[in-house]
C-alpha cells in the first residue's frame, strides 16, 4: 500500500498536504482499502469553519459510512466537485485525484502532531 512521504497521517486515517496555509485533505489508501468500494462522497460548503478534530465530510461505501475529521481548524476554500458522479476515483487515486476538501488555515500547530509516513506504516502494521 502506498503512503507518500510528503503527506501527514492522522490516527483515523486521513491525511493532509500543506501548501503555505492551504491544507488538502483525504483519506489514505488503507482507509480507502478498509472500506471498500466507495459510492458517494458528501461534501461540506465553501465557506464553512471547522475546528480542528471536527468532522468535515463522510464517505458512504458498500459496507460502511464513515467520517472524515479535519486534523486542523479553518475555512472550507475548495471543494473537490470532480467526485460527484465519479466518487470511484477516492478508490483509484485517494492521494491525488481523490481529495477531498480544501482548508486555508490560521493555525497550522496541530499538523505537527500528525505522524510522517513511516510512522503511519507501523501504525497500521
Amino acid at each position: 500500500m502506498e503512503f507518500p512521504d510528503r503527506l501527514k497521517y492522522t490516527q483515523h486515517d486521513e491525511w493532509i498536504a500543506i501548501d503555505g496555509d492551504v491544507v488538502t485533505l483525504g483519506i489514505t489508501a488503507f482507509a480507502q482499502d478498509a472500506l471498500g468500494e466507495i459510492v458517494h462522497v458528501e461534501l461540506p460548503e465553501v465557506g464553512a469553519a471547522f475546528a480542528a478534530g471536527a468532522a468535515v465530510c463522510e464517505v458512504e461505501s458498500v459496507k460502511a459510512v464513515a467520517e472524515v475529521y479535519t486534523p486542523v481548524g479553518g475555512e472550507i476554500i475548495a471543494v473537490n466537485a470532480d467526485l460527484d458522479g465519479s466518487e470511484d476515483t477516492v478508490n483509484a487515486d485517494p492521494y491525488g485525484g481523490g481529495w477531498l476538501v480544501k482548508l486555508r488555515c490560521a493555525d497550522l500547530g496541530p499538523a505537527a502532531a500528525l505522524m510522517d509516513a513511516a510512522a503511519y506504516r507501523a501504525k497500521i502494521a
